[in-house]
């Protein structure tokens, strides 16, 4: 018996009619869900109904100035929160002092998201080389309820392509254009919730270390600067990447293949646009160190996939396992055309097409 189910979507989008309301999340097969299914939180992607909303804190911030204060006396187990109607620049501070927020062990750097329609406060840069915007100083940082917006949400095509033709200069010159970072961090615990994160030529969130990490309920888009432009990516990270929105990144979802690099993703949907696959793990020759590692441990189950690039692309061997199962591939008709993988990958039981079936 099968029975096609709705689940919430961002607010945004159905007012700018990139999702319609009547779009399907997920899609039940012999009593089993494959693809994303909302939970008691909230509506996949934050915002509007979700839960865990943040509405004040310890300090409360209007201006940089002030928020750099607050940043700087906070503990562990306080709340530095941002009023929903406020906007903070930082365009001037990160091109001529190189600012970075740094949030303190321990602490909530919060915005209302969602919290009576409140689109939450507005942190941006205009400054194309933005490292990183806000950095988790030490590990159990949170950072909910705010709209992250970086400089660059551009494919820049025209420049990859220069930069790899024959005689075009390589890396070299493809370095040479300025890249931006979004969240990042070095230590154990962080949590990324309730946000929309937007326009970063390299990474959204880029997890660098540490285990533990929880990314849900975000909304992350238009991270897509040809060659890098990952909405979360994780160097020698592990993390639970849950209940996310995506669209128009690059890859959603990237991991180096490094030893230690692995991931959990579930009940995440992706919109529909993507410039290349949609969750990675780099692996095989990507590290040019003779190994074809790919990561340690990767777990993929429970997300839509509606974009019509390949969905999962893992590039070599896992050294523990790779799962893919209970996915609702939308616009992908086999699991060849929706998985792409050598060993230690299993592939199993998901849904295919717009009129979906499940393969064993």
């Amino acid at each position: 018996m099968k029975r096609l189910c709705l689940t919430t979507i961002a607010l945004f989008w159905i007012a700018q009619n990139c999702f319609a309301a009547d779009e399907l999340t997920f899609v039940e097969i012999g009593n089993v869900v494959y693809g994303a299914k909302a939970d008691e939180r909230g509506p996949i992607g934050g915002g509007n109904g979700y839960a865990s909303a943040i509405t004040k804190g310890d300090y409360i911030v209007n201006d940089l100035d002030a928020l750099l204060d607050a940043l700087s006396k906070a503990k562990q187990g306080q709340v530095v929160f941002i009023p929903g109607n406020t906007e903070i620049d930082l365009t001037a501070r990160i091109y001529i002092e190189q600012l970075v927020l740094e949030v303190p062990e321990g602490v909530t750097l919060a915005g209302d998201r969602g919290y009576r329609k409140s689109k939450g406060a507005l942190l941006s840069s205009d400054a194309l080389k933005t490292p990183v915007m806000i950095r988790a100083a030490g590990p159990n940082v949170r950072i909910t309820g705010l709209r992250i917006r970086g400089p660059n949400p551009k494919r820049y095509l025209d420049h990859h392509r220069r930069a790899f033709s024959y005689g075009g200069g390589g890396h070299d010159y493809y370095y040479k254009f300025p890249i931006s970072r979004g969240i990042t961090t070095e230590h154990p615990h962080l949590q990324v919730d309730n946000c929309e994160i937007s326009a970063f030529g390299h990474a959204g969130i880029h997890l660098i270390k540490g285990d533990g990490h929880h990314i849900h309920h975000n909304f992350i888009h238009h991270c897509q600067y040809n060659g890098l432009g990952y909405g979360v990516s994780l160097n020698t990270a592990n993390a639970l990447i849950e209940y996310n929105l995506f669209d128009w990144n690059r890859h959603s979802i990237a991991g180096t293949g490094h030893p230690g690099s692995g991931y959990v993703a579930r009940h995440n949907i992706e919109l529909g646009v993507s410039l290349s696959h949609c969750f990675d793990m780099h692996g095989g020759r990507d590290p040019k160190d003779g190994t074809n590692i790919a990561g340690t441990s990767i777990e993929i189950y429970n997300n839509t996939f509606r974009a019509p690039e390949t969905p999962v692309v893992i590039r070599g061997v896992p050294q523990d396992k790779c799962k893919i199962y209970h996915n609702w591939f939308f616009k992908h008709r086999e699991p060849e055309e929706a998985v792409r993988a050598s060993a230690k990958t299993r592939v199993e039981n998901n849904a295919y097409g717009n009129k979906p079936r499940a393969a064993k």
